[in-house]
């Protein structure tokens, strides 16, 4: 057999599987991970991806900005034909020369502000977000929420439309991480899933959490502080979706209302079915402590009132051992409680002194009862201790353990709380004003919220 009949023998072999044979599928990449096969043989075999220089898939190589043009481009079917483009620095005799022009007018890149592209630089996964959502002409948002990503500005605008279109996601972590950069693999999923919706995956935009509204009227605000304009109020008790903390601003959802709130006017909504016994110290013939024009009875009412409110809002069970001012012995206020279903017991007082320079907040409970008991008794008192504290402004005198009779006869976690020295000025002064009697109640709904949340 003469070699001239071989060597046209192969010729035509060649041609044969030239033509016959898809280019992608003759290829045949043996590093395609095996996990996104599907999705990458769809491109494969639809010439939108090819290999690189020694017939690889090279599934991590990183992908460049002329590359992401690329296989856009051939995604969208431009015209890839090579020529002069806008951009200064994009040789016309590059492969993607006509992939970047072809996109920049369609209005799907526009280069940087210096007149260049850059075709070299890697792409990040945020640039990849704003290519992927003007390729895809993606539109639609939802509250969706990063770690390491503010929740405004264009850059979250079109990581936002990625992420709802089903297209691209964070990681497990939390974070989306917009200034990595992108691999093959990465990149391919996104061209695939943009191309065809039964690869896109759900992405989960649940709430962080849900809180109560605990202001009478709270505004909703378009961004996270006070310079952004009202969209919408919401009342005490409204339960809203968060969906990311921006310092001291909530954004959140209620309804078709979606906007940011201020984080100290709500609270978290615990979860289950929650009782609490509520006791407002002395009453009736039996004052209290007093001094500068205030009567410790009324103070304990009135914020035990505020309390049960606050509490009431937040869909917990309150049980009040008095209401108004009557006098309850102190065995027949823990009965109360138990006999009423309750599972917590705070009881709120207020404190006096000798010396007029003695002032601050304490949280007491009693450890003389079974050890469960005890640890939740003194942690529901630290967490409303800690609270009073900040609420009020005043000195910190700790929390304590002393076996006082109603916190220690109940079999419940319990702690008795003492708001201030009605014998000192200055907390005289705060105990007398309704200002700071409801931020105490606040402080004690609060406290009593972080250990339910706690217990959970």
């Amino acid at each position: 057999m003469s070699k001239k009949w071989l060597y046209g023998f192969f010729g035509i072999l060649l041609f044969v599987v030239g033509v016959l044979i898809p280019q992608g599928k003759a290829l045949a990449f043996h590093d395609v991970p095996s996990k996104y096969e599907t999705e990458i043989r769809y491109l494969i075999d639809r010439g939108i991806v090819k290999g690189v220089p020694g017939g690889d898939f090279a599934p991590d190589q990183i992908v460049t900005r002329e590359q992401a043009a690329t296989m856009v481009g051939r995604a969208l079917g431009l015209d890839g034909d090579r020529r002069n483009t806008v951009f200064y620095g994009v040789d016309s005799n590059s492969y993607a020369s006509g992939y970047i022009q072809s996109a920049y007018e369609k209005g799907i890149i526009t280069g940087y502000t210096d007149g260049t592209f850059r075709p070299k630089k890697q792409m990040t996964r945020g640039e990849m977000a704003y290519l992927i959502s003007k390729a895809f002409s993606l539109s639609d948002q939802s509250p969706v929420h990063y770690d390491d990503l503010q929740s405004s500005g264009s850059q979250y605008e079109a990581i936002n439309k990625v992420t709802t279109a089903g297209i691209s996601n964070g990681y497990s972590d939390g974070t989306y991480k917009p200034t990595h950069s992108i691999t093959r693999t990465e990149f391919s999923l996104l061209v695939a899933r943009g191309l065809n919706a039964n690869f896109r995956v759900s992405q989960d935009n649940s709430p962080l959490e849900e809180r109560v509204v605990t202001a009478g009227i709270l505004n909703a605000r378009s961004g996270p502080s006070t310079s952004h304009s009202i969209i919408g109020k919401l009342s005490r008790g409204t339960t809203i979706e968060v969906y990311s903390e921006q310092g001291d601003w909530l954004e959140f959802s209620y309804g078709s209302l979606e906007g940011y709130v201020h984080k100290d006017y709500t609270a978290p909504k615990t979860s289950g079915s929650r009782t609490i016994a509520i006791d407002a110290g002395h009453g009736d013939g039996d004052g209290g402590a007093q001094g500068n024009g205030v009567l410790e009875k009324e103070i304990n009412l009135k914020v035990a009132k505020r309390v049960q409110d606050y509490l009431e809002n937040s869909g917990i069970d309150v049980v009040m051992t008095r209401s108004d001012d009557t006098f309850v012995e102190l065995g027949d206020r823990v009965t109360y409680a138990v006999n009423h279903n309750a599972d917590t017991f705070v009881s709120i007082h207020s404190n006096s002194f000798s010396n007029p320079n003695v002032s601050g907040v304490e949280t007491f409970y009693s450890s003389s009862a079974l050890s469960q008991r005890a640890s939740d008794s003194k942690r529901l008192a630290t967490f409303i201790q800690n609270r009073l504290v900040k609420a009020m402004q005043s000195n910190d005198r700790g929390v304590k353990d002393v076996p006082y009779k109603v916190i220690d006869d109940t079999p419940l976690p319990s702690a008795l709380v003492e708001l201030g020295f009605v014998t000192n000025d200055s907390d005289a002064s705060k105990l007398g004003s309704s200002y700071w009697r409801d931020r105490a109640a606040k402080a004690i709904y609060q406290g009593i919220i972080d250990y339910y949340n706690w217990k959970d």
